[in-house]
């Protein structure tokens, strides 16, 4: 065997071995092949639509990503994310870390509509869908190393609420403390804070987000503050975008290196490192210098959050639209 292939599949059973791992036993209905009886073909259809909604936009994989994280985040992947305000409740897309921010609304309604046509009935979830569309962009867009085994069999939310997405989602401004408080309190620890942040490899984010990081803090770059602030002035241009990372198009570990330099585009990134040899520190090192430890540890750590208090059994529903609850 190829020194080249034998690493490659050294990394599969170390993916394997990690899923296993960490898959708590509290979620235990959720498994990779729940749809095989069902709808065998409902996961290779979801691919095809995202990559297909990525060839028209790269763009759009980091915002499909970023959908998953938002949703698991705010009472868990349910999909509650998705669902638009009514004259009865006002919903997670309004909240302030969402309101003019998130995206891929259209591709997930294609998404859903495809495999209800191909399953001839509404048998996968929303929340479903948010996890695989999450997976099958990052492995597009960074190749087959960064795939993962998604487990499946949540149901749909019923319930939304803008007040849990404002207490919930990590703003750009976080403290280091404030960001692992906020980890910790969903399940997760350490590592995988420095791990999901990762996803920021892709995609970019508006003027009045950074803001703040290019005008005040002392631990950026004076040169990449500078070309910032070319961009972004101190006031207007707020939906001005940057890019999160110098290969915001494809999912690697530049992030990781961009943090090393002080190059971080959020407060809240650069927050990770700052070169005192904490244990963040050494893990973003690890990963600047390893792609395909990044690679090994970011699958796990997708699945853990994607077992975060997911509706099964009887709980919830499987929605036919998306966007609202059934019968309403």
């Amino acid at each position: 065997m190829a020194a080249s292939h034998f690493k490659y599949f050294l990394f599969l059973v170390l993916v394997t071995l990690a899923t296993l791992i960490v898959i708590p036993t509290t979620h235990a209905k959720l498994c990779p092949n729940y749809y095989n009886q069902v709808c065998p073909e409902a996961l290779t259809i979801i691919k095809s639509v995202v990559q297909k909604a990525i060839s028209r936009e790269r763009r759009i994989g980091a915002s499909l990503l970023r959908l998953h994280f938002h949703d698991c985040f705010v009472n868990g992947c349910d999909a509650s994310v998705l669902l638009d305000d009514t004259p009865f409740f006002a919903g997670e897309k309004t909240a302030f870390p969402n309101n003019n921010s998130l995206r891929g609304y259209d591709v997930v309604d294609e998404i859903k509509a495809a495999v209800d046509k191909a399953c001839k009935r509404p048998v996968i979830s929303c929340a479903d869908i948010l996890a695989v569309a999450a997976r099958d962009s990052v492995a597009i867009l960074g190749g087959q190393k960064y795939w993962y085994p998604v487990l499946l069999g949540r149901r749909d939310a019923r319930s939304t609420s803008w007040d849990a997405a404002n207490k919930n989602l990590p703003p750009p401004f976080f403290s280091f403390s404030q960001l692992l408080g906020l980890f910790k309190g969903h399940g997760l620890n350490l590592k995988d804070l420095v791990v999901l942040s990762g996803a920021h490899t892709i995609g970019g984010t508006q003027c009045g987000v950074y803001r703040d990081r290019i005008y005040n803090d002392t631990n950026i770059d004076p040169t990449f503050a500078a070309t910032l602030r070319n961009r972004c002035p101190k006031t207007g241009r707020d939906t001005i975008l940057a890019p999160l990372d110098s290969t915001s198009n494809r999912f690697d570990n530049a992030y990781y290196t961009s943090l090393l330099f002080k190059k971080g585009l959020l407060h809240s990134d650069q927050e990770l490192f700052k070169g005192s040899g904490s244990d963040s520190d050494k893990l973003v090192q690890l990963y600047s210098q390893n792609s395909y430890a990044f690679a090994a540890d970011f699958g796990p750590s997708m699945i853990k959050m994607g077992n975060i208090k997911p509706l099964t059994g009887n709980n919830g529903e499987i929605r036919y639209n998306c966007r609202k609850i059934n019968n309403f």
